[in-house]
């Protein structure tokens, strides 16, 4: 089905039944592929005043807020959805990143291990820690937090381009060719200086 027709369905669907939270949520979500980022926050609200325990549209609406570039939004609305259910690993990994784009590293690692200890195979958590690991020179717990995400997910480019880092750091220049190749052939755009480096 074309979106356009999908939107206008569950238009057509909140007329009959303007209190569905989970008809709301879609609709954001629609919104959401057609860039439309007002709406979108519009109509997780909506979703939320229905069903105020709707941590999905919470945390959906926290990355439209982040793509908004409003990242105190963003993790103010992924607070709520801890509050309301605090074993679900996805909003700590998403707060964990927002105060890793921020720099602020302690807040980061401090989220992203919550992360990762209520959900070992989030990898996206992982590799986030391991940047932020990586950031502050503690390289041995980066190529640990690496090596857990390509564990989980063998062709994770960033985690390699992580581990290529790493080992360079660490003055192993042939696990960081390793690494460095493997994440070009997974198509992540390894930094030119990293390439230099290597190739020296």
């Amino acid at each position: 089905m074309d979106l356009d027709d999908y939107i206008l369905q569950l238009k057509q669907r909140l007329l009959q039944n303007p209190g569905c939270a989970l008809t709301h949520y879609n609709l954001g979500l629609a919104y959401i592929k057609k860039h439309k980022w007002e709406e979108a926050i519009y109509e997780f609200n909506c979703s939320i005043k229905e069903s105020p325990d709707f941590v999905e549209a919470l945390i959906n609406m926290g990355g439209v807020y982040f793509h908004l570039g409003d990242i105190e939004k963003s993790i103010e609305v992924n607070e709520r959805a801890i509050k309301i259910r605090p074993e679900f690993a996805i909003p700590y990994g998403n707060i964990g990143f927002f105060y890793l784009q921020k720099g602020d590293l302690k807040r980061a690692i401090d989220m992203l291990n919550k992360a990762v200890s209520k959900e070992p195979k989030f990898i996206q958590a992982w590799s986030n820690l391991s940047s932020a690991y990586l950031q502050i020179g503690r390289i041995d717990e980066s190529i640990s937090c690496s090596k857990k995400a390509i564990e989980i997910a063998p062709d994770f480019a960033i985690a390699h381009n992580n581990l290529a880092v790493a080992y360079l750091e660490k003055g192993d220049i042939n696990k960081a060719s390793f690494h460095c190749n493997k994440a070009k052939e997974l198509g992540y755009p390894v930094e030119p200086g990293l390439l230099e480096k290597l190739n020296k």
